[in-house]
């Protein structure tokens, strides 16, 4: 019996144990994971709650993050993995004010490629120096990296060329790795600025998704260092890196002192900083070659200039030096001055005729214009090929014409005009120095009117005025010339195609013929050149074509046609050959070549008329090679009665067959 009571007892407090599991909250799980940017309008879990209990957010939860709606907990925001990884609700059961259980369930947010990755700059300048050595990085990874929300992402960098040909100069690291280093060596000449697009991708593959790129502008100056000595100009060879520098060369007279600076060949001596972005003034001294001081040099311009006079010819080897004005670096070169004897130098127009245009009525004083351009004046100008620097000691004078004189180079009246024409003066150039002369003729044309840009004598011609005209001459407008033109160009037209049709009708099938043999006689045809190639040695000359009014019946005989002269359409080549026979003009050495059958027989000539003689002819030419004419007698084909006169032919050209 006290074992029965025991028994019970233990199921009853069973019982009251089971009652008392019942009537607690519980849920399902209490760990959950969620994708950022999930919709928060799904429930994250059902949760059991006891009759009479309710159950509410406690305060250690998230704030904000989740709110209980029945017996279900929601997310209350769209989750953010950068904001927050890890969300918390603290489940609190209550009856009346009593807590009776109290729950965590934890939420972790799943991190989801949601963000592009963002350059901290849109463009970025960077100066690198023209001397930074290749494989050199020039800007570092921390200056160009992009950042990126997505903390697990992994950024994929490219490096895109905007001024063409860049990308030679420089690359990226690494794909991971947006350091930017010097690939070749930098030409401040040629490259002074370089432009790159820097692309950053948060995934390795383009096509991969979500993929998300931003993009920033690099702009590389090259900074000019003092890589490179003076130059002197002009550079017989440059490639940016290097000069030869010019050699220079000059003449100057004998007993002479030059007043003015050196005229040198290629140029004046001058030289500019190598490093054209330093442009350091540069300062001249001749170093050697300069004996007795002969010669002095311009510090600041390079100009030699004439100390004293050379009593006799020898030649100066000068070595100028050009220095930076910073004193950093230096370069020399040559200069070559030959001191001749000046006698007998003279000097040269560089034309025999000049042209000039006045107007009628002009006063003393007047500069008389230049033909061809009418708005500037006329110059006369005489060189001294051998001592360019004595070109300033040229003088000029007119020595024929006292109407006209000479101010300086420019030609000047020397009494009023009063009379149209044209004019001629001799002008005289003297040199002062070596007292030689030359001479030119200057041609002026007086005219009633201005001169135009088209010159006063191309408007005397189209007047009609040969001589200028006077002041009572008809002068006709562009419009009047045009339509007279016109009227001239369209009867010369139909001069000429009434002409073309005389012709037609009377030569048309003289010239049709010789027209056809020209063609057949091009080596670009289709002829044989057999036959062309013994083209000396033929005796036959082409037959008029018969008249259709005086056909002959194909059974009678022509008469032997009188020996027509050279015409137009004999082929080049082939001369005239007599139509009758050598045998002294028999009939019987002369073949017909009017028939009523097609012969098959190449090697011949034949005009083939129908029954009717009246019928329109066909004209058939056969040609075969040299090694086939001279087998045709054996042939045994029509015709071959005629082997005789055959065999008289030359070799190789066509037979002509009656």
């Amino acid at each position: 019996m006290g074992a029965w009571v025991l028994l019970l007892s233990l199921l009853l407090l069973f019982a009251a144990e089971a009652q008392a599991q019942g009537a607690v909250c519980s849920v399902e799980k209490t760990s959950l994971t969620v994708k950022e940017n999930t919709n928060p309008g799904e429930p994250l879990l059902d949760v059991y709650v006891p009759e009479g209990q309710q159950v509410t957010l406690g305060p250690s939860s998230t704030p904000f993050a989740f709110r209980i709606q029945g017996n279900q907990l929601f997310l209350n925001v769209t989750p953010d993995y950068e904001a927050n990884s890890m969300l918390e609700a603290q489940l609190e059961c209550r009856s009346g004010d009593s807590v009776v259980t109290q729950l965590r369930v934890f939420v972790s947010v799943l991190d989801v490629n949601d963000n592009p990755p963002r350059f901290p700059y849109e463009t970025k300048l960077w100066e690198v120096p023209e001397d930074t050595r290749v494989n050199t990085i020039v800007i570092p990874e921390t200056e160009l990296e992009a950042q990126d929300q997505d903390k697990d992402d992994v950024l994929f960098y490219t490096l895109q060329e905007v001024t063409l040909g860049a990308s030679s100069f420089f690359s990226l690291v690494g794909a991971n790795r947006p350091a930017l280093q010097l690939d070749q060596s930098l030409d401040l000449e040629r490259w002074p600025n370089m432009t790159f697009r820097l692309l950053a991708r948060d995934t390795q593959g383009e096509t991969t998704e979500p993929s998300h790129t931003a993009t920033a502008t690099l702009v590389l100056k090259v900074q000019p260092v003092d890589l490179r000595p003076p130059w002197f100009l002009p550079c017989s060879y440059s490639d940016g890196f290097v000069c030869i520098h010019a050699q220079y060369h000059g003449a100057v007279p004998t007993g002479h002192r030059l007043p003015g600076p050196l005229i040198l060949h290629p140029g004046p001596v001058y030289a500019v900083d190598g490093d054209r972005g330093l442009d350091q003034p540069i300062q001249y001294s001749v170093v050697s070659g300069n004996e007795d001081s002969t010669f002095s040099i311009s510090a600041d311009s390079g100009n030699l200039t004439m100390t004293k006079s050379i009593p006799s010819a020898k030649t100066f080897l000068l070595v100028v030096k050009g220095e930076q004005a910073d004193n950093a670096r230096y370069s020399v070169t040559q200069v070559t001055v030959e001191a001749r004897n000046a006698n007998g130098s003279v000097p040269h127009f560089t034309k025999s005729l000049y042209r000039g245009t006045a107007r009628r009525g002009s006063g003393v004083g007047v500069a008389i214009k230049d033909a061809a351009d009418p708005s500037q004046p006329l110059r006369i100008r005489a060189q001294d090929p051998e001592f360019p620097d004595l070109n300033s000691a040229i003088t000029y004078r007119i020595t024929n014409n006292s109407d006209f004189r000479m101010d300086g180079e420019a030609v000047l009246t020397a009494a009023s005009l009063e009379r149209a024409g044209v004019f001629y003066a001799e002008v005289e150039a003297e040199n002062t120095v070596t007292s030689g002369t030359a001479t030119t003729v200057v041609e002026i044309q007086v005219s009633e009117q201005e001169p135009s840009p088209t010159g006063t004598s191309e408007t005397a011609r189209i007047e009609g005025r040969p001589d200028g005209g006077q002041a009572g001459d008809r002068r006709f407008s562009e419009a009047e010339m045009a339509a007279l033109g016109g009227v001239l160009g369209a009867l010369l037209l139909l001069a000429l195609i009434a002409l073309t049709v005389l012709v037609y009708k009377h030569y048309g099938h003289r010239l049709m013929c010789g027209f056809g043999r020209a063609l057949k006689s091009q080596p670009q045809g289709f002829d044989n050149q057999a036959f062309l190639n013994d083209s000396e040695d033929a005796n036959w000359a082409p037959a008029p074509s018969p008249s259709p009014s005086h056909a002959l019946p194909a059974t009678q005989e022509p008469e032997p046609p009188e020996p027509a002269p050279p015409s137009p359409e004999t082929p080049r080549g082939l001369p005239e050959a007599p139509a009758k026979a050598a045998d002294g003009g028999s009939p019987a050495a002369v073949r017909s070549i009017l028939t009523k059958e097609r012969r098959p027989e190449g090697g011949y000539k034949a005009v083939w008329f129908g029954e009717d003689i009246g019928a329109e002819a066909d004209v058939v030419v056969l040609n075969t090679p040299a090694s086939e004419v001279g087998g045709a007698g054996d042939s045994g084909s029509e015709g071959s009665g005629h082997e005789a006169a055959d065999a008289q032919e030359a070799p190789g050209t066509d037979s002509i067959h009656f």
